[in-house]
């Protein structure tokens, strides 16, 4: 995900979402942290310093959030169900919020 206007051209700052395959949350944490890495790559080749990527992993009726700052990794060991989804949807507003420049 990315703040970024266009749907073409990703913008800094993004924030990154994998879904995990085999319903297994695990398998996706090592994939969704490569991927933060990326990101944070990524914005900062882009000038957008930001304090710290967001990342999730679902399987879509699961959810799990990872924090990514400077190079120290944060897993939130709960597990989000979808019928939470007002809780999920908050947590992801709130990523999008903290990663506005």
């Amino acid at each position: 995900m990315s703040l970024s206007s266009e749907q073409l051209l990703v913008r800094c700052p993004v924030v990154v979402l994998v879904e995990s395959k085999n319903e297994n949350l695990r398998s996706g944490l090592a994939q969704c942290i490569a991927e933060m890495v990326a990101a944070q790559l990524f914005n900062e080749r882009g000038g957008n310093q930001i304090k710290a990527i967001y990342g999730a992993v679902t399987i879509g009726t699961i959810w799990q959030f990872i924090q990514l700052e400077s190079n120290v990794v944060s897993i939130d060991l709960s597990e989000y169900y979808i019928k939470d989804i007002k809780k999920i949807l908050g947590i992801l507003y709130s990523a999008i919020a903290q990663s506005k420049p």
